[in-house]
């Protein structure tokens, strides 16, 4: 088993797992290294007040800042009571919110792992809440992957995480085609500077289990990002529960080796350690 380098605990607001649970997992499936990626979403860091606006949903949360510290401590905590090599990362959503702050928390010397996502667009709800029946997709892709493009340009991350994000639910729940084609040339653009960088992107097999039934990236950007360059690639589940812990790993794994990578990664201190395929 390849390490798990995206998984998150109680501490994000879409799960209930304990982190003890979590780690009994990985032990039971003989991981080398394990990954702890709570949500810290930077569209909403600081208390409500702070933002002068009401909660959209039942799943707007705000001060994630207390969720950090919270995650910090307890994985430092955590890492005495495994053998595992036990990551302390977080999911840094929507670093374009602030991307001062964004590079502030990547400096924490206490943090392994960065992993930067983007989940819902400006004056938008996440991916998951809106109707593409209403929605104008192609619009929503071309917004996202300039956002993304701009995120790339960063320094606040160690990898991009799951980069086709909204197909998850515009292709996999919602049934709509989308020809990635379109927006070929800014996801290139991304894993230029991520390369230039000495920065990667994450392989989420989590679309393994859902309606999509392909990973994010699939195979096809998968293999541009290596024929680019791209060398540094951590594999993840996005796992929420204990039992989602590992899934899709392997065969994750295996199309990466398929895409031509020899190795992939996990970080500690915000340096690849490789392991060979």
């Amino acid at each position: 088993m390849y390490p798990d380098c995206h998984t998150h605990t109680e501490i994000s607001p879409d799960s209930a797992a304990s982190l003890s649970a979590m780690i009994r997992q990985a032990e039971k499936l003989a991981m080398p290294a394990y990954a702890v990626t709570d949500h810290i979403e930077l569209c909403r860091y600081y208390p409500q007040g702070y933002y002068q606006s009401e909660p959209r949903n039942e799943e707007d949360f705000f001060d994630y800042a207390a969720r950090w510290e919270k995650s910090m401590q307890q994985n430092q905590l955590a890492k005495g009571l495994t053998d595992l090599i036990l990551i302390n990362g977080i999911e840094l959503g929507e670093p374009n919110a602030d991307f001062g702050l964004a590079e502030s928390l990547y400096q924490d010397q206490r943090l392994d792992f960065v992993i930067a996502s983007l989940h819902e667009l400006p004056e938008k709800l996440d991916f998951y809440f809106l109707d593409y029946q209403q929605e104008n997709s192609k619009q929503l892709l071309k917004e996202y992957f300039q956002i993304l493009l701009e995120i790339s340009c960063h320094s606040c991350f160690d990898v991009l995480g799951h980069i086709t994000y909204p197909l998850r639910y515009i292709t996999g729940d919602a049934g709509i085609p989308v020809d990635l084609a379109d927006y070929r040339d800014m996801i290139a653009e991304c894993f230029r500077n991520v390369i230039a960088k000495g920065k990667g992107i994450e392989l989420n097999t989590s679309g393994y289990r859902q309606k999509y039934q392909k990973p994010f990236p699939d195979a096809d950007l998968l293999k541009l990002y290596h024929d680019m360059g791209g060398k540094i690639l951590t594999l993840g589940s996005d796992a929420h529960k204990p039992e989602d812990v590992g899934g899709g790993i392997m065969q994750g794994a295996e199309l990466a080796k398929a895409c031509g990578f020899t190795e992939i990664c996990y970080f500690l201190r915000h340096q690849p350690q490789w392991i060979k395929l």
